[in-house]
């Protein structure tokens, strides 16, 4: 009779240690947050490197300070800029995925408030398979790079 249950429990535990183990091989570094002054949004960069041997997929973004954050991508099509949401990222065993100006970013929109130059802004990345990653990026002015 609780052999099923054992069972669950077990399968359980294999896929919570799978979940911490994929978040453990994903690290981020180098996050800041370009504010725009008066502006309801900001743009997020930061720096992922997958040192695992299994591919890591971020299936989205989540920040106390925004209604919404979103993964995006700008690319230039000819002479237009174009920018789209990305559903999934995925960041291959050893790959190392630059957030920055002009590519990929995260989108931060409906700021609760006013960010500032030397803020710290809050962010969780939603992996595949439910485990997350905390990253805390700071705020930079509006001409940094």
């Amino acid at each position: 009779m609780r052999t099923p249950a054992i069972l669950a429990a077990c399968l359980a535990l294999i896929a919570a240690t799978l979940a911490w183990a994929t978040a453990a091989a994903l690290t981020a570094t180098d996050a800041w947050v370009r504010v725009t002054p008066g502006a309801g949004v900001a743009a997020a960069y930061l720096t992922l490197h997958n040192g695992g041997t299994e591919p890591v997929s971020i299936v989205g973004v989540r920040s106390p300070l925004a209604s919404m954050a979103m993964i995006h991508e700008t690319r230039l099509i000819g002479t237009q800029s174009t920018m789209r949401a990305r559903e999934e990222l995925v960041v291959a065993p050893g790959a190392t995925v630059r957030f920055a100006p002009g590519g990929l970013h995260v989108m931060l929109h409906d700021l609760s408030q006013t960010l500032k130059a030397g803020d710290e802004v809050p962010l969780v990345l939603l992996l595949k398979g439910g485990a997350t990653l905390a990253v805390t990026a700071r705020v930079r002015p509006l001409a940094s790079e």
